[in-house]
């Protein structure tokens, strides 16, 4: 039987970067009220309700951008 390479009886003093648990669901819940302001200030959609389908991101950058510019056009 081969002797592990790690000391798993070795005490850890420090810890590199995060030591905490994030909360997902506070966060989640946060986001979402965000989401549901960001929504209300508006007042409308960005874009046409559906599905849409491109063939590359940067298609789809192209019309994201158009959407969000005739969004804040004013409609006659």
């Amino acid at each position: 039987m081969k002797t592990p390479f790690v000391n798993v009886e070795e005490k850890i003093d420090r810890f590199v970067g995060r030591t905490g648990v994030a909360d997902s669901l506070r966060a989640g819940m946060q986001l979402q009220a965000t989401a549901a302001q960001l929504h209300k200030s508006f007042g409308h959609r960005w874009w046409p309700k559906g599905v849409y389908r491109f063939k590359t991101h940067e298609e789809a950058d192209a019309w994201m951008i158009k959407m969000l510019a005739q969004s804040g056009l004013p409609k006659t």
